[in-house]
């Protein structure tokens, strides 16, 4: 069965991700963790480096 994201979806579930792995505060750097989500949640180039401009200006995942 396939399941259809909506646009967008990914992004978001990386941001959660990396957001709370900033959070343990384990030292990981913002390129690496932007890499890994890459990898995990299939991120265009362009997808990744709005991650990594998203995190270098400091932003954070909120819950609404």
């Amino acid at each position: 069965m396939t399941v259809i994201q909506q646009k967008g979806d990914k992004i978001r579930q990386a941001i959660k991700r990396i957001s709370s792995r900033l959070e343990d505060k384990d030292g990981s750097k913002i390129s690496r963790l932007v890499q890994e989500a890459g990898q995990e949640f299939n991120l265009s180039p362009m997808e990744q480096e709005f991650l990594f401009n998203f995190f270098k200006e400091g932003k954070t995942y909120q819950e609404e």
